[in-house]
């Protein structure tokens, strides 16, 4: 079963929106958003815990425990009920634009009488905003796109949901009697960041066992169609799950039609056809007289086609069939291949897990190295400072060594100024193993003010990598208008690598940006950025990310044995 962290985490930020639209008190929102985090990331169930164990969860005083703890004896609370009748639903629905923001909402509601999406399109198209106070033409176009943003991602959901459902269903169905085979295909098998639908694959003979199990399933809320061969149910959160159970025999040539891509399996039939064959998801059959030729593996297909098995990732018709007839399929990075993680972040800033349970958990994963990299001063809200900043590496070198033979890098994330520069002077980041800097604000300028920021950071000799490059969040923030072929230029001239930002809500870099700088020479880092310990595990996403465009362990920089990875980042430096 999911575990109940999630909805409330989402509850109390829902709580916080609303504060904000209702009552405008900055403050007691940023607790509740806070308290969402902490809990969103919190090590434990937290409806396996008692009102005092609650109350220890970082930032979650008596009040917010009290309202977690209603929640969970009663299914709701009652002052968030109370804050939704208070607001039109329309406006509920305006706060889930990206860039718009509750404030913004409930003035364009008060003043244009707005409470659609569909009704600020139109009230954007006629330039009815750029009149009101604090709105403008920029706020005008900053909102239409945001519009296309919410609209573009229509009922996908991020991968790491989709994962966790598939992941669920897949040790259910595995359980029962029968089951030869059980996995998920489809664009999640390809590690797309979206997903529409799940796809579960079952080989057994007898299919009803598991057509009856599926709709049994907590989480199912409905079966929207049953039969022998599919049956496709709504989970409680709204997302479809088809299932189909193959013939035993039939495993390969079911698991690669239902992974896809459409383009991809087009290719693969067209050679098949070519050479007087027939693919469908139940084997590769002779044309002329219908005889079963191989089905039974994915491998068998692609070698009885002249191919060599394709990696689900690539298998989105960009020149994997070609590379494969050539032979120059590259071996992907693999999670197995990470040996650490060059991004995370503890409780000293916006972490809800201290430096002692991230360290514990980081070599838990079996890491040869591991970076504390917290926010610099120039991030105000993290009240970060010189003092504090050293006084933690104080901590991470006596840690060092306490874990096996991991090494601890003590690190930071600087802030990118809108002119480029960074939070502490040279001789301060001299002392730090790795920099990581990050674009955190003033997302609008111009496109040539973006690209001079970023390309100024990557000339600074202390910058090993640049975090999150474009700053997007998926369905909520567009990446900045920067020109990323300038930036991959000084990424390459000056040995600096680009961050694949593994958290579900950035993946960024994202593969086809990757795809364009790995043109440039580029070097990569894929982290976790990871603000508790269940974060760490979001390195498979940005691996996932990372296969679909083609990557390698030699083109990933925290693959490296750490001798070699100290050498890169001391190559910029200057000389002692």
């Amino acid at each position: 079963m999911a575990r109940a962290n999630e909805t409330v985490a989402a509850l109390l930020q829902e709580y916080a929106d609303l504060l904000s639209i209702t009552q405008g008190d900055a403050f007691k929102a940023r607790a509740y958003e806070k308290a969402a985090r902490a809990i969103a990331g919190h090590s434990s169930d937290v409806a396996g815990l008692d009102a005092k164990g609650l109350r220890d969860i970082p930032n979650v005083g008596k009040s917010i425990a009290d309202k977690v703890a209603e929640y969970l004896e009663g299914g709701s609370i009652a002052v968030v009920e109370e804050a939704r009748t208070a607001i039109p639903p329309g406006v509920r629905e305006l706060v889930a634009i990206p860039g718009l923001g509750p404030r913004k909402a409930m003035q364009l509601y008060e003043d244009l009488g707005i409470s659609s999406v569909d009704g600020l399109l139109d009230a954007v198209t006629r330039h009815r905003l750029r009149d009101l106070k604090g709105f403008g033409a920029k706020t005008e176009d900053n909102i239409r796109h945001g519009i296309e943003l919410m609209q573009k991602a229509g009922g996908r959901i991020l991968v790491s949901s989709a994962m966790d459902v598939a992941e669920q269903i897949v040790a259910e169905l595995s359980a029962i009697d029968g089951c030869v085979r059980c996995t998920y295909a489809g664009s999640l098998r390809r590690m797309r960041e979206t997903i529409g639908d799940i796809d579960i694959l079952v080989a057994a003979e007898d299919s009803a066992p598991f057509m009856a199990a599926i709709g049994e399933l907590p989480q199912t809320a409905e079966i929207i169609a049953g039969g022998a061969k599919k049956t496709s149910v709504r989970t409680t959160k709204g997302l479809q799950v088809d299932l189909r159970v193959l013939p035993p025999s039939a495993w390969g040539a079911g698991l690669q039609y239902f992974t896809g891509s459409k383009e991809h399996n087009v290719r693969i039939r067209e050679i098949a056809v070519r050479r007087k064959l027939k693919l469908s998801e139940y084997g590769l059959f002779h044309a002329k007289s219908g005889e079963m030729i191989v089905s039974e593996t994915e491998r068998e297909i692609y070698e009885r086609l002249d191919l060599p098995w394709i990696p689900p990732p690539l298998r989105e018709n960009r020149g994997e069939i070609e590379a494969g007839q050539r032979g120059e399929l590259p071996d992907l990075v693999t999670d197995a291949d990470i040996r650490g993680d060059l991004h995370t972040h503890t409780d000293l800033t916006d972490g809800v897990s201290t430096l002692e349970e991230m360290v514990a958990a980081a070599a838990a994963r079996g890491y040869a190295y591991y970076a504390v990299t917290d926010h610099a001063p120039n991030l105000y809200m993290q009240r970060m400072t010189t003092e504090k900043m050293l006084a933690q590496r104080d901590r991470v070198r006596a840690l060092d060594g306490t874990h096996g033979r991991m090494r601890l890098l003590h690190g930071t994330e600087l802030n990118i100024a809108p002119d480029g520069s960074l939070d502490w002077p040279d001789d301060v980041l001299a002392g730090f193993d790795v920099c990581v800097a990050s674009i955190h604000s003033h997302f609008t300028q111009s496109r040539d003010e973006l690209t001079r920021r970023l390309i100024r950071a990557c000339e600074s000799p202390y910058v090993s990598v640049i975090g999150h490059p474009t700053t997007r969040r998926i369905g909520k923030r567009p990446g900045i208008d920067a020109d990323f072929d300038a930036v991959f230029e000084a990424c390459a001239r000056t040995g600096t690598a680009l961050e694949i930002d593994s958290h579900p809500e950035r993946l960024d870099l994202r593969d086809e940006d990757i795809l364009r700088a790995r043109k440039y020479g580029v070097k990569f880092s894929i982290d976790s950025d990871a603000h508790s310990t269940t974060h760490l595990p979001y390195i498979r996403f940005g691996v996932g990310t990372a296969q679909r465009a083609w990557l390698t362990k030699d083109d990933v920089i925290n693959t490296w044995p750490l001798g070699r990875l100290r050498k890169f980042l001391a190559a910029k430096r200057p000389r002692a």
